[in-house]
Parts: structure tokens; C-alpha cells; sequence
């Protein structure tokens, strides 16, 4: 019975331990055309490039691929962000993602074509997503800025679905760009008050070009499988705050600890009172046939 209660005693105390508020999944970032935060990022299978390499030196949480994000911005992006950190949302901790270079990972498209774009997906939100070109003026060996982008954005989507983990919004590329660009997209989300900002580097071919190409029009990337994967495919919450990435081992060896602890006490205890034989004490009642008292 003793040990029972102990059992029971230790599962709640490590189910308080494993369920207590700690660092959870985050939010999402684009994987097609894949962002550099989810390519520098643990499963985005780029991390070994010169490119990310140099991010992660100059400063990436790449565990925390999906959280670039920024509170209570409200639409006033251009006043927010500065220049030069639009890659960063004009966060620190993601500052090497704002580095100017002519060697990010890239996805090859085809200018004015169709393409279905994803957004990887590790905390589902309703919220409206702005797809933005970078123009002409677009320098990659210079640092982004406001300027360097379309007045418009060229895709809007609000509440889009969710399907394997990600939320797929078609629509059309521009059809005036050529080369090297950056696709910068902000996801203003409606039921909290954060925003999201990501860049994805591509290479703009013309249409003529993708039908000579041998290899197909669509993006040649390695989107990030197992982020985001146990959420399901109609988007419910698994979470509801940042994830630091850091692994849950801490509380594991805690809860553990306490269950040994508990259980060695338990089984000590047990031990003592089996083995030793309590102390009598006289009755007040005779045995009548021995003439005695007798020891309880």
C-alpha cells in the first residue's frame, strides 16, 4: 500500500515537472521558397554553406528557425524595422541573417509563372500573410532595405489552409525580374499580436529558359521535413509560446530523481517496520488458567 502511494505520489509530481510551462514550439518560417532562417536551421539541410556558417558566426538562434518575430508592430512595418535588419525583423539574436551576400541558399523559379508557396507551420495562427519582390535596385552584396522593395505586395493571403504542416498559398511570381532577388514575406498575425518577417533568396529565370532547362520549373530546395511535423494537417495548436529549442532532458533527470528518492524512502521504511518487533506493553487483563498477565 505504501508503495503504491509512493508510485502514485512520484507520476504526479514528474507529471507536474514534464507539463510545467516551459519553452514550447514556436511559429513557422517559409520553406519554399525556402527562407534562410529554416535553410540555416537544424533540418533545413544548408547549414554547412559558407552563407549560414557566416550567419550563425555573426549571430542566429538557428534553433529557433520559426521565431523571428516582432510584438505589437500593428502594420507599421517600415517604422519598425530598420533598414539594413528586415531579414532580422531587427532582432539581435538573428542579426547574421541580415549579412549581404551573393551566396545564400536560393531557390531557382520562373518569372511570371504559378507557384504555391509554403509556410512551414510549428504553432498554426490566423493572420494575413504580404509576399513582397525586391526591385531592380536590389543589390545582394548590399544590405536590404525598404527601398529595395515593391511598393506593393505582389501576394496577399489571410487564413490560408494548413496541409502537411504548412500553410499553401498559390498565386503568381512578377514577371519583370531577372537574377538574383529576394522574396521578403511578413505575416501579420490576427489572434496575437506578433509579426513575422523572412527572407527567401531566389533566382528569377525567364520563361523562355525554363522551358529549355532540362531539370523542371519547380524550386530546387530541401524543405525542412521534420519541422513542424507533429503538427496536424488542419492546423490545430500543439502550443501556445516560444520554443527555445532547448531539449527537456533537465526536467526528465529532475522527475526521475524524484521518483527514486521517493521510492528508496518508501521501500526503507518498509524494511524498518518489518523487521523489528514493537515493543509490548502489559495488560491489565489476567489469564485467568495461567495466573498471569499477559504481553500484547
Amino acid at each position: 500500500m505504501v508503495v503504491r502511494r509512493t508510485l502514485a505520489a512520484a507520476a504526479a509530481v514528474a507529471a507536474v515537472l514534464l507539463g510545467a510551462p516551459g519553452p514550447a514550439s514556436a511559429h513557422g518560417a517559409p520553406t519554399s521558397p525556402l527562407s534562410r532562417a529554416a535553410a540555416c536551421g537544424p533540418e533545413g539541410g544548408r547549414a554547412g554553406t559558407p552563407a549560414c556558417r557566416a550567419a550563425v558566426a555573426a549571430g542566429v538562434a538557428v534553433r529557433e528557425w520559426d521565431n523571428v518575430r516582432v510584438a505589437r508592430v500593428d502594420g507599421r512595418d517600415r517604422e519598425r524595422i530598420p533598414d539594413g535588419e528586415l531579414c532580422s525583423g531587427g532582432l539581435s539574436a538573428y542579426r547574421g541573417l541580415d549579412l549581404p551576400r551573393a551566396d545564400w541558399p536560393a531557390t531557382t523559379v520562373t518569372a511570371g509563372a504559378r507557384f504555391t508557396f509554403h509556410y512551414r507551420t510549428t504553432i498554426p495562427h490566423k493572420g494575413t500573410f504580404r509576399f513582397y519582390a525586391t526591385t531592380d535596385s536590389y543589390v545582394p552584396t548590399r544590405r536590404l532595405t525598404w527601398a529595395d522593395l515593391a511598393e506593393k505586395p505582389f501576394l496577399t493571403a489571410t487564413d490560408p489552409p494548413v496541409r502537411d504542416g504548412a500553410y499553401q498559398m498559390p498565386g503568381r511570381l512578377p514577371a519583370d525580374r531577372s537574377g538574383r532577388h529576394v522574396i521578403y514575406v511578413i505575416w501579420q498575425n490576427s489572434d496575437t499580436q506578433d509579426t513575422y518577417y523572412s527572407c527567401s533568396d531566389v533566382v528569377f529565370r525567364a520563361a523562355s529558359e525554363s522551358r529549355a532547362a532540362t531539370t523542371a520549373a519547380s524550386p530546387r530546395t530541401v524543405a525542412p521535413a521534420a519541422v513542424g511535423a507533429g503538427v496536424p494537417a488542419e492546423g490545430v495548436p500543439v502550443a501556445a509560446v516560444t520554443d527555445t529549442g532547448r531539449p527537456r532532458w533537465p526536467l526528465l533527470v529532475g522527475a526521475a530523481t524524484v521518483v527514486g528518492v521517493l521510492l528508496v524512502t518508501a521501500v526503507g521504511r518498509r524494511r524498518r517496520r518489518a523487521g523489528t518487533v514493537p515493543v509490548g506493553r502489559p495488560c491489565g487483563i489476567r489469564n485467568h488458567r495461567a495466573g498471569r498477565r499477559r504481553i500484547w
